[in-house]
């Protein structure tokens, strides 16, 4: 690994920046699970706070995925779900964060005894007070759990046409092998007339080819992991092509043994290939780091600035902001080139 400066780290976290992977329930860090455990009532089974933390070691996604929707229980109020994504934004905003789309997962919510609603506007809430607060634009992407029902996701649809215009866009994640995307092409057919943005999880556990199919099948305009596309030259450049975006996890990819070391993610294959990589938390609250961590651990391979303020650019061009705010964003990177490269 290749040690880098302070300063060369303080400028990375203030590297302006898109989040465009990033969980809103994985940004609930121990702390603050254990505070919303008692301040609803919520009964966990864990000692203390560091028995809990002793439980943040993963030996694979679904262990991951069995902690992150325990925990999940203990989100029950409108307050709750405004309170975790105010927390996440203050972390984001120290992170240079310009803009953060962001999944959230009501199918669990709901099966939780949630309204849809309250956890929406909740959510909501928490980005409104958070431009204020930060000046981070962004929006929520509503995720299919594709390890659930199809018919779940079908319904899901349903509760959620009303609200379509306080959507972003929807998304498909939880476990990946098994659960191709074509399982959801029709929810993604009727999410593309509601005017919703699409992008999936793809290509993290599963294989190059379910990447493939998420293009073919749900149309997606970025695939969410992706780094197994590139043992798939073809798929490669049809990517580049095309210009879709991968929301790459350093990090996640590393605490969930997708890859032994960050060093060994193909980012700087992929970018030589054309193909627009950017970096992302994912969970942060459970993998190690928010994104700004993610950016210096991909400094330490040997990546520089230069190359890592590209990421940045296709992250800010990669979102599903308006093209005056990606003026604004392209104008602020631009100030920072000139202070940093």
């Amino acid at each position: 690994m290749t040690s880098i400066s302070p300063t060369d780290e303080q400028a990375l976290r203030e590297l302006p920046k898109a989040e465009l992977h990033l969980h809103i329930e994985g940004t609930l860090e121990p702390e603050l699970a254990m505070k919303l455990a008692e301040r609803n009532n919520v009964s966990l089974p864990f000692a203390d706070l560091d028995d809990l933390k002793a439980h943040y070691e993963f030996e694979n996604l679904q262990s991951f995925l069995d902690l992150y929707y325990q925990l999940m229980s203990v989100l029950r109020t409108r307050q709750d779900f405004t309170d975790l994504m105010l927390a996440y934004l203050a972390r984001a905003n120290a992170d240079g964060v310009r803009r953060a789309e962001i999944f959230f997962d009501p199918q669990v919510h709901m099966s939780n005894g949630l309204d849809f609603d309250l956890v929406l506007d909740g959510l909501l809430e928490g980005l409104r007070i958070g431009h204020e607060r930060f000046g981070i634009d962004g929006g929520l992407i509503m995720s299919i759990i594709r390890d659930m029902p199809v018919d779940s996701a079908e319904a899901l649809l349903d509760t959620a046409t009303s609200r379509a215009d306080d959507l972003l866009g929807i998304g498909l994640d939880s476990a990946e092998v098994g659960y191709p995307p074509e399982l959801f092409g029709h929810v993604y057919e009727r999410a593309a007339r509601l005017g919703l943005h699409l992008v999936a999880h793809a290509g993290e556990e599963g294989p190059a080819d379910y990447v493939r199919r998420a293009l073919d099948f749900l149309h997606v305009e970025r695939i969410d992991h992706g780094v197994h596309a590139a043992a798939d030259n073809d798929l490669v450049a049809r990517i580049a092509r095309d210009g879709i975006a991968l929301t790459v996890c350093p990090l996640s990819s590393h605490r969930l043994q997708v890859v032994r070391d960050v060093a060994d993610l193909p980012v700087r294959q992929l970018l030589d290939a054309g193909v627009k990589v950017t970096l992302n938390s994912d969970d942060p609250a459970y993998f190690g780091g928010y994104i700004g961590d993610n950016y210096i651990a991909m400094a330490r391979t040997g990546m520089s600035l230069d190359e890592l303020a590209t990421i940045a650019e296709y992250s800010l061009e990669a979102s599903f902001a308006t093209p005056e705010q990606k003026a604004i964003y392209a104008n602020a990177l631009a100030d920072w080139k000139r202070i940093h490269l």
